[in-house]
């Protein structure tokens, strides 16, 4: 049995041109990694629906293919969090439990899928307060701790425009993958998204075009400069698309 969902296609197809385009997204962070010291990275969307989750899936395994690699994916989508589903993870503690219990460490909630030289820190229980849970030192300790164990970090957030929840991790990371998909997502929203984010931790915007046909997808990686004065970032002149196989419903 596939250990992840099929369109997870940075780690069950490596090889494949959809795969490639994940590892144009890897090299950003890679130069941005030896340039300016990033390390951890959030991807957010602008609203929900947008392909964040599958995104930053596919990122953190493109960050893991090489064997050398020490790669930690974080949902911290208390709300909503999907990557257990996307990676074919059976129940247990994630980060919601190591928020609450101060007695657990990384060790006890980070899981490593089969086959796959990746580390995961799955969302967990069902929160009652993400508000509180990511606003506690306890969550931010968890980050510190990641941070200094691991390479890479990625970090799954809820849609930054209609949730308070992306900007309460902006200040514990290092910078922020915006996930829009066009001809959908209203402008508004972008727009919204960009004016309540740190520019200076904007490091492009991931296109997820979405065709009128539903069985397939794309995603088209630029940074356009946006009219509101934010910065284009390193992401600007990429225009490739990554896929052309249905997208699963439950990514977000």
């Amino acid at each position: 049995m596939i250990g992840a969902d099929p369109h997870v296609v940075s780690l069950v197809a490596p090889h494949s041109m959809e795969a490639e385009q994940y590892r144009v997204l890897r090299h950003g962070i890679e130069e941005k990694h030896h340039e300016s010291g990033l390390q951890v990275l959030a991807v957010t969307s602008a609203a929900p629906g947008d392909g964040k989750t599958l995104t930053a899936v596919n990122l953190a395994g493109a960050l893991a293919q090489s064997a050398a690699s020490r790669v930690l994916l974080i949902d911290a989508d208390l709300r909503c969090g999907t990557v257990h589903e996307l990676l074919r993870l059976s129940g247990g503690r994630g980060l919601v439990d190591a928020i609450l219990d101060e007695a657990l460490g990384l060790d006890d909630v980070v899981r490593q899928p089969a086959r796959f030289n990746l580390s995961v820190l799955p969302v967990g229980q069902t929160a009652v307060a993400p508000y509180e849970l990511l606003k506690s030192p306890r969550f931010a300790g968890l980050l510190a701790a990641a941070r200094a164990r691991y390479q890479y970090v990625v970090v799954d957030t809820p849609p930054v425009a209609l949730l308070p929840d992306a900007r309460l991790i902006e200040q514990w990371i290092d910078g922020v993958v915006m996930v829009v998909a066009a001809h959908k997502t209203p402008r508004r929203l972008v727009e919204a998204a960009l004016d309540v984010m740190n520019p200076d931790k904007m490091l492009g915007i991931v296109w997820n075009r979405e065709h009128r046909r539903t069985s397939s997808y794309g995603y088209y990686g630029s940074y356009q400069q946006a009219s509101n004065g934010h910065r284009a970032g390193w992401l600007s002149g990429l225009a490739r698309r990554i896929g052309s196989r249905p997208r699963p419903s439950s990514a977000q």
